[in-house]
């Protein structure tokens, strides 16, 4: 069994970064023997936001962040950074949870493999 954790830093929208990080993650976490956690810091935490509308044929981070829980990943997201945004523990999208640092650096020492988004 292969141990990923993701880190994103970039916000939902604007860079293809996120975007990107949770196309592979869903992926992984379809796969058998994949166990995959994520992790949002900075503008990242804003991924994690529920209720996110976008334009007809556009991609929805908020969707895909369903995709990589429904398949059992774990999210965690930055509550300093959350603070920052104002956003609340009730805002975050279901599958998501508030977090810390010391919770990341606990997931980092678990994992086989760290991305960095």
């Amino acid at each position: 069994m292969s141990k990923i954790l993701f880190v994103l830093n970039d916000p939902p929208y604007g860079t293809e970064r996120s975007y990107n990080a949770l196309r592979l993650a869903g992926s992984l976490a379809k796969t058998e023997g994949e166990e995959v956690r994520m992790f949002l810091l900075g503008d990242a935490a804003s991924c994690a936001k529920s209720g996110q509308k976008v334009p007809e044929g556009f991609y929805n981070i908020q969707i895909m962040l369903n995709r990589v829980t429904r398949s059992g990943g774990r999210v965690g997201v930055c509550g300093t950074c959350m603070e920052a945004r104002g956003i609340a523990e009730t805002d975050l999208a279901d599958g998501t949870q508030k977090s810390t640092l010391a919770e990341l650096a606990s997931w980092t020492q678990w994992a086989d493999k760290v991305l960095v988004f």
